[in-house]
């Protein structure tokens, strides 16, 4: 037999056994598809219903409205009263070191000190009415004061990814709350509280600072006084003492008036005479102040006396000038009803598709397999 016959039988004996299209891995769209159409009623119905609860839900869910402010540095304008008194104290030598720079950063600091915060909430209207019926020393009101300030913001706008940098220094600050009215009233009410602190703690600075001046100045003088006035009794002994050594040179009349030459004393001089001296004793224990012929000491006297007339009183000026004052927000934090709405909705879509496709496969998983004939008929 030759290798040409053995090689038709073979094909020959093969051909009753023909392997079937292997299916079993590929996925048909179109059936896909078609199986999704099937349940349509029951996918638009389910999508349904998520976007109902999507709708329920946005109704349930917190309102979040947030106020803002932006605040810069003051301006002079606003510190004409304090420049004023300022002023005054530079005429009688006082430098107060307070700037609106310096000013501002106080302002800052104080806004995000916790304490500050928590004092303000403690007795500001929003908590008494918002809670009534809580102890003001239980935990529970201590809990809830602190969810208030975690809910007052300040940021800082130069930021380093602006590609423009702004010339002047500015801060935005926020407080969130459940309706915009009180938002914009804690945010109002809480910068007011914080700029009258930084108002009182920059008037206490200078009113300390005058009260030191004065003080200082007050000790000086008296110290000045005490050393003038053991000046002058050392001055009235010596000339006692010359006087004494005058009668007893028998010198009347001063040395220089008759052309006579006397080698005077260093200590007790007695080129007056002893007249002269004794005309001299007599004014100088008739000073009744050791100022009455000291210039010096008179002009520091009115010094001291300028300094204890001036008082500071409460003085009117901002911290800060607002470049946007605490608004009144106009649409709420977070996403919309309509949004929630259609992306529940849309889950709701997919997961029932989801459904209808697993229930599809499980069903096919349990039909019995089709027979061999079925298939090379359809092959």
């Amino acid at each position: 037999m030759s290798s040409l016959d053995i090689k038709q039988d073979s094909e020959v004996q093969l051909r009753p056994y023909p392997v079937g299209p292997h299916r079993a891995q590929e996925i048909d769209l179109l059936t896909l598809l078609d199986v999704l159409w099937e349940a349509k009623k029951q996918i638009v119905a389910i999508a349904a219903a998520f976007a109902l609860l999507g709708l329920l839900v946005s109704f349930v869910l917190p309102q979040k409205w947030t106020s803002e402010a932006i605040i810069t540095p003051a301006e002079q304008t606003q510190w004409r009263s304090l420049q004023q008194t300022l002023m005054e104290l530079q005429v009688l030598d006082i430098e107060v070191p307070v700037t609106p720079v310096d000013v501002f950063g106080q302002f800052i600091k104080n806004f995000s000190s916790q304490s500050l915060q928590e004092e303000y909430f403690r007795n500001s209207p929003y908590v008494k009415s918002h809670y009534p019926d809580l102890d003001t020393d239980s935990l529970e009101f201590q809990r809830a004061i602190v969810r208030l300030t975690e809910k007052l913001k300040m940021v800082d706008n130069a930021s380093p990814k602006s590609a423009v940098e702004a010339p002047f220094t500015s801060w935005t600050l926020s407080f969130s709350a459940s309706t915009p009215e009180d938002a914009k009233e804690v945010l109002d009410g809480y910068i007011d509280y914080v700029a009258a602190k930084v108002v009182n703690e920059t008037t206490d600075n200078i009113r300390n600072t005058l009260a030191l001046k004065t003080r200082f100045e007050q000790e000086k003088l008296n110290l000045d006084r005490v050393r003038l006035t053991n000046q002058r009794d050392i001055k009235i002994q010596r000339l006692n003492y010359s006087l004494e050594v005058a009668n007893a040179a028998g010198i009347k009349k001063p040395v220089y008036s008759n052309g006579q030459v006397v080698n005077d004393d260093p200590d007790f001089s007695i080129t007056l005479g002893a007249d002269g001296i004794q005309e001299k004793l007599r004014i100088e224990k008739s000073l009744k102040d050791i100022a009455d012929l000291n210039a010096d000491l008179r002009n520091r006297e009115y010094h001291v006396e300028q300094l204890q007339k001036l008082n500071v009183k409460d003085i009117a000026f901002s911290p800060f000038k607002y470049q946007l004052s605490p608004s009144l927000p106009m649409k709420k934090d977070g996403q919309g009803k309509a949004i929630i709405t259609v992306l529940m909705g849309l889950v709701g879509g997919i997961i029932a598709c989801g459904i209808v496709l697993l229930r599809n496969a499980m069903l096919a998983r349990n039909l019995p397999p089709v027979p061999p004939e079925m298939v090379l008929e359809s092959a």
